[in-house]
């Protein structure tokens, strides 16, 4: 027991208790109110076998099958990137300067486990959601997530970012793409290790899939349109660069919650 939590991740105590929330099938508040409580035979095989997993390095979320974000618990695995807080950003960011008005259409581009799409949906029941990934693994998790919340308003496309959406104008496109380049060596480290590299991994140093999605994105945005991309923390100035040599308006970069450039946007 000693060896496996000295091989967990920065927050062994914490991990241990969501693990062992997880083979007891109760929450955390359980927990700490039932300290007395002895685990069967079963539980605990069931709290070892977890341990092991992620003593090999495997993610949290990926173990238990679920990550929140944005308030919403949502189901991940394998075939979707994990939702981390850095992205609720851009969720804020959209709520925030998409005008709030009925008939709103918005596009979320590589959409994983749906947590941009969803966040807006559930916030704004009113607003046209089209989620789009190239991953047919990836929309069945994301559809899960969405029938499982009771979301109604986001419809869900298999998509090569534009090439099966159907040909309309978006009153904002959002999306967090792959920008990491592919010799970027904390693709070696972390959870980065188990994720879907085509959902990590873009070429030209990380910025293909940001400069396809914003050429291609101008034409599927109304006048005035918004479009909002996650990117590195390092690559404010390469994207700003495409947006602004493709005209959009008002070019800018916002922080994230921990003070770094990443989101970039504009309008059209």
């Amino acid at each position: 027991m000693i060896s496996i939590r000295t091989a967990l991740g920065k927050t062994p105590d914490l991990e241990t208790e969501i693990l062992l929330c997880h083979a007891l099938k109760r929450t955390r508040t359980y927990l700490f109110a039932h300290p007395e409580e002895l685990l069967s035979s079963e539980q605990w095989e069931h709290f070892q076998s977890l341990m092991a997993q992620r003593a090999q390095g495997i993610p949290i979320a990926y173990i238990i099958g679920e990550r929140e974000f944005w308030s919403l618990n949502l189901k991940v695995n394998r075939h979707t990137l994990i939702p981390r807080h850095e992205t609720e950003r851009l969720v804020e960011l959209a709520l925030e300067l998409i005008p709030n008005r009925p008939d709103t259409y918005v596009l979320d581009l590589g959409t994983g486990s749906g947590a941009i799409a969803l966040a807006l949906a559930n916030e704004r029941p009113h607003w046209h959601i089209v989620a789009a990934d190239i991953s047919q693994e990836a929309l069945k998790i994301a559809k899960e997530n969405a029938q499982s919340h009771k979301i109604r308003n986001v419809s869900f496309y298999l998509s090569n970012w534009f090439s099966n959406l159907p040909r309309r104008q978006y009153h904002a496109l959002v999306a967090n793409p792959p920008y990491i380049s592919e010799h970027d060596p904390h693709l070696q480290q972390g959870d980065l290790r188990f994720e879907p590299q085509n959902a990590l991994v873009s070429s030209q140093e990380g910025l293909a899939d940001l400069q396809c999605i914003i050429k291609q994105g101008y034409d599927y945005l109304l006048p005035d349109g918004l479009i909002l991309l996650e990117h590195g923390y390092d690559q404010k100035l390469e994207v700003q660069t495409i947006l602004n040599e493709l005209q959009y308006k008002n070019v800018q970069c916002w922080h994230d919650i921990q003070g770094n450039d990443r989101v970039s946007g504009g309008w059209r």
